[in-house]
């Protein structure tokens, strides 16, 4: 009886634990389907009480083999267009895949393969919506979630003499 006692609470404690952490899936049929050479990617968090105190950063980019000693940064453009009827929007990454990078030579540095990524962009975290992003087909979107403690301050005045 025991072991079944305990092993009816591990059950619901496990469930506990994952229905905490539960995504909704959002049916996203209602975004357009990509354009022909994209993909369409989709962004989703757990809700919480606390998104108002989140962000996402997102950025788009791919795995590429560079030197060791160089930054880089895959030239593109994001941009947020309106989902017409629904109030919500979704973002469009276009690249010819051009890639910036410094200068710096590095002739005994061995090459390193690194995802080189677009500007990131900072949006809203929102538990009960989907951030859906197109991006060409070789290109993948990876996100970082910040949070914030709620703490607010306040920025000094600078007073100068008359």
């Amino acid at each position: 009886m025991k072991k079944v006692l305990s092993l009816i609470v591990v059950f619901f404690g496990l469930m506990t634990v994952t229905m905490a952490q539960t995504i909704t899936r959002t049916d996203v049929s209602i975004f357009p389907a990509p354009e022909k050479g994209y993909k369409q990617v989709v962004i989703e968090v757990p809700h919480s009480s606390k998104d108002d105190s989140k962000k996402i950063e997102f950025t788009v980019g791919k795995m590429m083999e560079v030197d060791g000693c160089n930054h880089f940064n895959l030239m593109g453009t994001l941009e947020e267009k309106d989902l017409q009827g629904w109030g919500y929007s979704y973002f469009v990454f276009t690249t010819k895949g051009d890639v910036a990078s410094t200068m710096m030579g590095c002739p005994d540095a061995a090459k390193r393969n690194l995802f080189v990524s677009g500007q990131p962009h900072l949006t809203r975290y929102n538990g009960k919506l989907p951030i859906v992003v197109y991006v060409p087909e070789e290109y993948e979107v990876r996100f970082k979630i910040y949070t914030t403690d709620g703490d607010e301050y306040q920025a000094s005045e600078v007073r100068r003499k008359k």
